[in-house]
């Protein structure tokens, strides 16, 4: 029993000492590793130095020294370019309009329904003229006694019969009634609450049954036609935009779009955010209604024979705006100066000539006078 107790324990000693002798030799590499890392590091700072200081002295070894970076090319484009302002507009109307009552009185008929189209001159609601038509039958029951006076008076007056003055006073009573009943009958006709033009009701703000005053908002009414659109331009802007300018109207709630002209333009700046108003006319179409949102491209600058890259080439250091351009294998750094940009394009005032090779992919890669390979696909 002794025996296997002494095998068990050297053959543990065995095994412990095996693995602390190859944990030490790992140790011994990695630190071997790390020396040959840092003599590998300052031997490369010395060969680019000595790389470097060659090639100041023989610029065709240094040439030959630096790899080629594979990049692709595009030409600028030369043609037709346009900037534009854009704005959000809102879809106005002349004829949004708040009907009010013009009497006093009870609603009898509510016949407006929000969303109906209505023609001009239809009812829209009634008021109770019950007062109003006693009034009136009233004075015509006095009206056709003063016509019968008035007719035997005025024989007698053409017979010499009588006084001027009892002529006259007869006249003007039956005139008077007239002008009473006319009176009346108007305001028999203004119980009913007619549509002004033709559009469509917006909101009933009243119901059957409630009592009206004259000048209380009854109905919201928008009329079909003299629609706008209203937009807000930063003063930047005073003196670029004309009445009669072209504009694209865009509708992004319908995916539509429209060639329209500014009809006119704000003479006051809004202290409140330095914006001044421009009106777009708006011609009659489906779908489109007030208050909705529109966006105004309002056309303030162009060029036939302008020079247009892509604006994300355009690169910057102290000196300005550059890009990179392919001469006889390098990239070379071409300064510019750039003019508007529209979109994700810029056009070019100065330094492009449009002919030149661009450096697109890869593009960030290179420095001035850095070999480049130019991909084939």
């Amino acid at each position: 029993m002794k025996k296997y107790h002494v095998l068990f324990i050297v053959t543990l000693l065995s095994v412990s000492f095996a693995c602390e002798k190859k944990a030490e030799n790992i140790d011994l590499k990695k630190a071997e590793l790390e020396q040959y890392q840092k003599e590998a590091a300052e031997l490369k700072v010395k060969i680019d130095a000595l790389t470097a200081e060659i090639a100041a002295m023989d610029p065709a070894f240094g040439k030959a020294q630096r790899k080629e970076v594979l990049v692709t090319t595009l030409s600028p484009r030369k043609g037709y370019f346009a900037h534009f302002v854009e704005v959000t507009g809102s879809v106005l109307s002349k004829k949004n309009v708040n009907i009010s009552a013009e009497v006093a009185g009870r609603l009898q008929e509510v016949s407006a329904v929000e969303g109906m189209q209505v023609k001009r001159g239809q009812v829209l609601a009634r008021i109770d003229a019950e007062a109003v038509d006693r009034n009136i039958d009233e004075l015509k029951s006095q009206l056709e006694l003063a016509e019968v006076l008035y007719q035997r008076q005025k024989r007698l007056w053409e017979q010499e019969i009588g006084t001027e003055i009892q002529f006259l006073e007869v006249k003007n009573r039956k005139e008077n009634l007239e002008k009473s009943l006319a009176s009346l009958q108007t305001q028999k006709d203004r119980t009913e609450v007619r549509a002004p033009f033709d559009g469509t009701v917006e909101t009933v703000m009243v119901r059957l049954g409630e009592l009206v005053q004259p000048g209380s908002p009854m109905i919201n009414f928008v009329g079909d036609s003299d629609l706008f659109i209203e937009g807000d331009v930063s003063e930047r802007y005073v003196g670029v935009l004309q009445k009669g300018d072209s504009v694209e109207v865009v509708f992004p709630s319908i995916d539509r779009r429209l060639e329209t002209k500014v009809s006119a333009v704000g003479s006051v700046i809004n202290p409140n955010n330095r914006t001044f108003k421009v009106e777009v006319f708006l011609p009659k179409l489906p779908l489109v209604k007030p208050n909705m949102i529109s966006v105004l491209r309002i056309n303030d600058y162009h060029k036939d024979d302008a020079v247009v890259i892509p604006s994300y080439l355009i690169l910057q250091d102290n000196k300005g705006d550059y890009v990179f351009v392919v001469e006889q294998g390098s990239a070379v750094k071409r300064y510019i100066r750039r003019g508007m940009t529209q979109g994700d394009q810029t056009e070019i005032l100065e330094g492009l000539a449009g002919s030149e090779q661009l450096v697109d992919k890869g593009f960030r890669e290179v420095g001035n006078n850095t070999p480049v390979k130019i991909a084939t696909s």
